[in-house]
Order: structure tokens, then C-alpha cells, then sequence
């Protein structure tokens, strides 16, 4: 299995998507954001989808040549307009956004519309609490895959919720999870292998229970928690697109196909500057008083701690890349 620095792995990742249309800011974005989620360990929002990403940008499914603007703002809020492009350069403004305005007001909201599939939500809130000492949330929605309580149609995404917290000498405490009991991935394999799923994590389409991943694939996933996980799907489902005026998860169409609409997805961000509260000195302490408790059963794993395990070994000892998807990450350069 090829081995590249993550140096090398955006290099590759960037030069596939501007070889698919996007602009060099855009294809740098999204190398950047790929690559650090493949050295976290999240391969999902890794290198894979760099091919599903470059047929999004052939097809007009993305707009390679968007740059994201601010088209409203009053205090510590602002909307970012992603302008159907690639979700990075809109959550990168987002970002320093939240960071300048929770610095001057305290707190910070930022939306994102018209936005698109946006990877590894952990990736934008840890960089605020590491680099700016801030507590950040943020939100995404996606294309449906989960019902509402009782309801038998995916009508909301799988959601994922991430949040950072700082810590004074360590990485920020991560916390980054879809709200479906199970990635929608893993049903796919399980239906390439031709084998059953546990009961729990999926319908089919008349709404009952069911172990069959063809079927599951034809119905929809469930939340995790049951009818708890799927209303806390609804708050970001309506955090991301009611406030943003982005599309619900059921106006998107699917990524697991290169043909479809433009999913005008939202994502929102929600920075924290504990001076504004307790005081930084007086939050940094009782983040680590919980820390300490926590650690204290041998057990028990802080939240983020193996991600940074993993991206701090793969800044010195590279990234593996699987043989297909190398050779096909050339192929998409060379295809230019």
C-alpha cells in the first residue's frame, strides 16, 4: 500500500480537483481539510472523497469557480453564502468569522448556505478552540437518510454535531458524531457482502424493523437513542436551514450518485470566548478538574485524543493510500 507525507497527499488531492474544474483556493481548501481527516483516521471524509467530489464539479453539481461571501452580518452574527461551491472556503471564512467576532462580542454565530458536503466537522471546531482558545460548536445537515419520531421517510440528514473545548497544555477536548445509530456506509458494505445488519439500525421502506441492507438501503437509517437522537437531528436540521434559508436534508439529493442537484446544504458554527463568561483562567481550570475525574478510571479515553494521536503520527510517518484509490486519484490528475 503506497505510503505518502500528507505534504504529498494534498499535493495529489489538489491537483485532481483542479484538474475537475476547482479553482486553486477551492482544490487547496478542500486538499487541506481531506487530508487532515485521513491523518485523523476518518477515511470517509478522507481521500475517498476526492473522486466523488471531482464528478460533483464535472456534473454541476459543485461550482469549482464559487468564492463564499458574507451577505449578512449584524453584531456577532453573520451568513456566509457558500455560492453552490465546495463546502471548504465557506467553512474556512466561517471560521476566522467566528473566531474575529466571538473576540469582539463575546459569542459568535455563522451560517453557511448553499453549501455542500462539508467532511469531518471536528476539523473547524478544534481549530478554533486550539489556535483561539474559544469553546465552538458546529452543524451541518445532509441529504435525507433518517425519518422523524414515528414518521417512515428520510426526510432528515444524519447531522453530525462537533465540539471543541480548550484545554491549557493539551489538545482541545473533541467531540464529532453523526446522529444515525450507524454510518450509512456501513449498510453499504454490509449489502456488498450480502450480509444482515443488526436490528436497530435501519427500516425499510414500509417502516418496519429490518436486518436486510437492500432493504435498509431502499428505507431509511435510524437515530441513534431512538426518537431523542432523531429530535436532536430536527434541531440541526432546522439551526442549519431555517436560520440559513439553506435546503432541508429532503431537497438534497443523494451523494452516493454523481448525477443530481445542487444540495444548497447548511452548516452553522457557534463560538464561545470563556472571557467573556466564567473568565479563561476560571473555564480552563474546570475543564481540567472534569478532565482529571474522567481520567481517573483507567478506562476511559478523552474525546479526540486518538484523532490527535493519529494526525501527530502522520505528520512525521505519512499516510497509507489504499493501491485503487491511488491509482485512481492519478488517473483523475492525468485526466486533465
Amino acid at each position: 500500500m503506497p505510503r505518502l507525507s500528507t505534504a504529498d497527499a494534498e499535493t495529489l488531492a489538489r491537483r485532481a480537483l483542479t484538474a475537475a474544474g476547482a479553482s486553486p483556493a477551492t482544490a487547496a481548501a478542500a486538499a487541506r481539510t481531506l487530508v487532515a481527516a485521513e491523518a485523523q483516521g476518518q477515511a470517509g471524509h478522507g481521500l475517498s472523497r476526492v473522486p466523488q467530489y471531482c464528478a460533483f464539479l464535472r456534473n454541476g453539481r459543485a461550482d469549482g469557480a464559487a468564492v463564499p461571501a458574507i451577505i449578512a452580518e449584524r453584531g456577532g452574527a453573520a451568513l456566509v453564502d457558500a455560492r453552490h461551491g465546495l463546502a471548504y472556503p465557506a467553512l474556512d471564512l466561517a471560521v476566522a468569522e467566528a473566531a474575529r467576532r466571538a473576540a469582539a462580542q463575546g459569542v459568535a454565530f455563522i451560517g453557511i448556505t448553499n453549501s455542500h458536503h462539508a467532511g469531518a466537522m471536528g476539523i473547524p471546531v478544534a481549530a478554533l478552540a486550539r489556535d483561539h482558545g474559544l469553546v465552538a460548536l458546529a452543524f451541518t445537515n445532509s441529504p435525507a437518510a433518517m425519518p422523524v419520531p414515528g414518521g417512515r421517510r428520510p426526510l432528515l440528514g444524519t447531522n453530525p454535531v462537533a465540539a471543541a473545548f480548550p484545554r491549557r497544555q493539551d489538545d482541545p477536548m473533541l467531540i464529532d458524531m453523526a446522529l444515525s445509530e450507524v454510518a450509512r456506509g456501513k449498510v453499504m458494505l454490509a449489502a456488498k457482502e450480502g450480509r444482515p445488519i443488526p436490528e436497530g439500525w435501519a427500516i425499510d421502506a414500509e417502516g418496519r424493523p429490518t436486518t436486510d441492507p437492500e432493504a435498509a438501503l431502499a428505507g431509511a437509517m435510524l437515530a441513534m437513542g431512538g426518537t431523542k437522537g432523531a429530535l436532536l437531528a430536527l434541531v440541526v436540521e432546522l439551526l442549519c436551514c431555517a436560520l440559513t434559508g439553506a435546503a432541508f436534508g429532503y431537497e438534497a439529493d443523494s451523494f452516493f450518485v454523481d448525477a443530481g442537484n445542487r444540495p444548497r446544504l447548511g452548516q452553522a458554527i457557534l463560538a464561545i470566548d470563556p472571557g467573556a463568561l466564567a473568565g479563561r483562567e476560571a473555564v480552563l481550570d474546570r475543564i481540567e478538574a472534569l478532565v482529571a475525574a474522567m481520567l481517573a478510571d483507567a478506562g476511559v479515553r478523552l474525546p479526540g485524543a486518538r484523532r490527535a494521536a493519529l494526525e501527530a503520527m502522520a505528520a512525521t510517518d505519512g499516510i497509507e493510500v489504499p493501491e485503487a484509490l491511488f491509482g485512481r486519484l492519478h488517473a483523475l490528475v492525468d485526466a486533465a
